[in-house]
């Protein structure tokens, strides 16, 4: 096998892609992301995505093992299962590891080593892994579904309230206006989010909005305190599930925790006292990188691997 590793983040707002050899970074690139392996041509959106990012990497012409967090691959097996053959196919691929983004997540931040993460971005999972090594999975069921308190999740609660605002339902806000801002006319939204191949992205570009309004208007501070305890939430019933003794080691990750304290103090707050908070120790492209040649963690029975 290569001792080159070609690490893919393949989350629903961007992909990431990072070449790793002799213990460093050799190059990297970011593209578009994928709508989520759950979703309709799932695999097919993700292997364009992927193949994307690997035209802009410099010296994948050298042989590597190919290794992907997917949004989407927990609750879609079958199209992991597809992705990861579909990928072994390609030019100078030695090897492939897909897993879920919340896997490469958990083993970036934590190492492998027992605890919680909370991986949240457009959209939002926790993962725990206790010390015998058994994997629990909290929420990440997609937009429709789940991914409460995610970047979708409070983009779309923005979204709603300018609409019950624009319609006399609900409150004046200043969400109203940050939306035409950001949109254009609010008689217009149904159509734009019906026509985007990726909804859940469109609506968490809202999110930043949502949390600086949250500063002075009440209706979005609302909605970002209701983030903040959905994601605390998911953080509590992982650490339930999964038996960690308390305080749990806990870490977050992802570009939701960029929105500042709008979201994290109430987050912080409804967990207080239950985890022990760490500095994450990398990213999840770093947890791709670690899983695709350690063969040894506990989260092993997540990847499907082809070599």
């Amino acid at each position: 096998m290569s001792n080159a590793v070609l690490a893919v983040d393949l989350g629903k707002t961007r992909c990431r892609a990072s070449l790793r050899a002799g213990g460093g970074e050799k190059d990297s690139a970011e593209g578009p992301g994928a709508p989520g392996l759950a979703s309709a041509d799932g695999v097919g959106a993700a292997v364009r995505a992927i193949e994307g990012v690997l035209g802009e990497i410099d010296g994948a012409a050298t042989d590597f093992v190919l290794s992907v967090g997917a949004a989407g691959a927990a609750s879609a097996p079958e199209a992991r299962d597809e992705l990861a053959r579909r990928l072994a196919g390609m030019r100078r691929v030695a090897g492939v590891a897909v897993t879920s983004d919340a896997v490469t997540a958990h083993a970036g931040a934590l190492g492998g080593t027992p605890g919680v993460v909370l991986a949240a971005g457009t959209g939002a999972v926790v993962t725990a892994v206790d010390g015998a090594g058994v994997f629990t999975r909290v929420d990440g069921w997609g937009p429709l579904l789940g991914d409460e308190g995610s970047g979708g999740w409070i983009g779309v609660e923005g979204l709603r309230a300018a609409l019950r605002s624009h319609d006399g339902r609900g409150p004046d806000t200043a969400l109203a206006v940050a939306a035409a801002e950001r949109y254009g006319p609010l008689d217009a939204l149904p159509r734009l989010f019906g026509q985007h191949e990726n909804p859940a992205l469109l609506a968490a570009e809202f999110a930043p909005a949502v949390a600086a309004c949250a500063e002075s208007d009440e209706t979005a501070a609302d909605i970002m305190g209701a983030a903040g305890h959905a994601l605390a939430r998911a953080v509590l019933a992982a650490i339930k599930t999964s038996g960690l003794p308390t305080p749990a080691p806990y870490a977050v990750t992802g570009g939701l925790i960029e929105l500042g304290a709008a979201l994290s103090t109430p987050l912080n707050r409804a967990l207080a006292g239950v985890v022990e908070p760490r500095a994450a120790r990398g990213r999840p492209i770093d947890g791709a990188a670690l899983l695709g040649t350690d063969t040894t963690t506990a989260l092993e029975p997540l990847i499907t691997r082809i070599v």
